[in-house]
């Protein structure tokens, strides 16, 4: 019997002592449309970014709440007159096949977002660097940017001017490094299952056009032993209904957003899995200004702007708390005053009546030309909900004849970023960094595609390039606030309503934090049984 107890006991030891395999866990995310792409210097939508976020760690990496944490960078020093940024490269800093992360990998990076050949969307992002306008407008070779690799764990970057904001920016997927052997290699199918290599939590098993994308935990990343979630689906689903559903049937864990139809039932029933938070970003029509009507005619395009009424949109249409807006750079941004407008404190009754008597100055209406104009926005039911509200207010107090165009995602993003669209098209711009300079630069007549009307006004691009070269922080916040008087005076495009993120979370979801950004990386996250 003692014999027997001692190698039982044995036993039991060579069993405590066997490696355990580490438990699967694996989360299912809705995530909208499906990605134009997931190359990180190519795309330009939110869906895409939630994808990057999981393959690539840019110098620094969102904290899973509303701030950043070190990422591939473990530390890095500014010089005393802010433009030169020195990154430190983490020693275990590795591709997934397992070849270390170098700092020649982030020049031959961020020389590729500038490239004009690679026509990124995003390029303007890097115009902050030393040269990087001149470079992406092919007045300069490559070699010209502002960075370089010291030494294989050095990276320095030099700004043509301090800029406050530059830290916090590197969390946007353009300024993510590829790796430079992978890319040579395989030149732009690099991004394919089976060629890409990532530096982030995971990396890619599969991509199968609308139907899902699977990452698996990556074994070289820094911190794999802190992520808990093995695997990982991101699923396309533009009809929000259908999400819904296979969110309450248990297939998915979290939601791309809500169907605006539903909220009210989801708040009353299910309100423990219902997750709102407020969100730096701005949803907005633009109005073609390469076009006419809309390109000379300032009376039309206030007249639209005016003829929205943006609080029977968010209390009726929307339902989600979203605050109405009427100025582009978001409430609440650190450092700066709204420029809203005077006509935001009058009634809705004032306004369309100031709306009705322009349209008339403009050649329209009664006596004169008949308004037609079309709304372009890409498939979505809650899209689809705000073109049918904005088409009646518009008909209602301008007597205009209003049609709705929607189109499929990508495509839907060539015919708006090529200015295609015929007169007002859905837009939103969620804030890439807290700082007004994000919102703003977007309305330079030099930014290219990403400008959302094609609006160009010297004045304004020269008071923003003088913020962005002044060290001076309340001159900075006076040039900018400027820059946005004068644009909202101009109407380029029409403010709706401020974000709110959206989202249905399962209660066996374990970490998810609100973010003002609605930054929601898997590696923060767990299962709950």
């Amino acid at each position: 019997m003692k014999f027997t107890s001692k190698l039982a006991a044995l036993a039991l030891g060579l069993l405590l002592a066997q490696p355990v395999a580490a438990k699967e866990m694996v989360l299912h995310r809705g995530n909208g449309s499906e990605p134009e792409t997931i190359d990180p210097h190519k795309s330009s939508g939110t869906p895409e970014h939630a994808i990057e976020f999981e393959l690539f760690e840019g110098l620094v990496y969102p904290d899973g709440g509303s701030g950043i944490i070190p990422g591939a960078a473990e530390s890095w020093t500014v010089s005393p007159d802010g433009l030169v940024y020195t990154f430190k490269l983490r020693e275990n800093g590795k591709w997934s096949d397992g070849t270390p992360v170098t700092a020649e990998d982030w020049v031959y990076s961020w020389r590729r977002v500038v490239d004009p050949k690679t026509g990124s969307k995003y390029a303007w992002f890097l115009w902050v660097v030393k040269n990087g306008q001149a470079v992406n407008e092919g007045k300069m070779p490559l070699e010209q940017l502002g960075v370089r690799a010291v030494d294989p764990r050095t990276f320095e970057v030099t700004l043509r001017a301090p800029a406050p904001y530059f830290i916090s920016s590197l969390t946007h997927n353009s300024t993510f490094a590829i790796s430079k052997a992978n890319h040579q290699k395989f030149g732009d199918d690099y991004i394919k299952p089976g060629n890409l290599v990532s530096n982030g939590p995971y990396m890619l098993a599969e991509a199968v056009p609308q139907s899902h994308i699977k990452m698996v935990k990556n074994p070289h990343f820094h911190a794999r032993d802190s992520v808990q979630i093995t695997t990982v689906f991101f699923y396309p689903t533009e009809n929000l209904e259908a999400e819904l559903k296979r969110f309450r049937s248990g297939e998915l864990h979290t939601t791309y957003e809500i169907p605006a139809s539903q909220m009210q039932w989801l708040r009353a029933n299910m309100p423990d899995e219902v997750r709102l938070a407020p969100y730096f970003g701005n949803y907005f029509y633009a109005m073609n200004m390469t076009r006419e009507p809309w390109k000379s005619n300032k009376d039309l395009r206030l007249a639209a702007y005016l003829a929205i009424d943006r609080q029977t949109l968010v209390d009726k249409i929307t339902q989600q708390g979203q605050i109405p807006a009427f100025s582009w750079v978001p409430p609440g941004t650190p450092n700066y005053t709204q420029q809203v407008p005077e006509y935001a404190t009058w009634t809705q009754e004032q306004r369309e009546a100031k709306a009705r008597e322009l349209v008339q100055k403009a050649g329209y209406g009664p006596g004169g030309k008949p308004l037609e104009i079309e709304i372009l926005f890409n498939t979505s039911e809650n899209h689809r909900k705000v073109a049918i509200g904005i088409a009646s207010m518009l008909q209602k107090a301008l007597g205009a004849k209003v049609t709705l165009n929607n189109q499929e995602w990508k495509v839907f993003l060539s015919t708006r970023d090529e200015k295609q669209f015929k007169d007002l098209t859905r837009h939103g711009w969620l804030g890439d960094y807290v700082d007004p300079n994000n919102f703003l630069e977007l309305l330079r007549g030099d930014i290219g595609k990403q400008n959302p009307s094609g609006y160009s006004n010297p004045a304004f691009d020269k008071l923003l390039t003088e913020a962005n070269s002044t060290t001076d922080m309340a001159k900075r916040r006076e040039l900018m606030q400027q820059a946005e008087k004068l644009a909202m005076d101009d109407i380029p495009l029409i403010p709706l309503y401020f974000y709110v993120s959206k989202h249905m979370v399962s209660k066996k979801v374990v970490g998810w934090q609100d973010s003002i950004q609605d930054f929601h990386p898997t590696r923060f996250l767990s299962l709950r049984e």
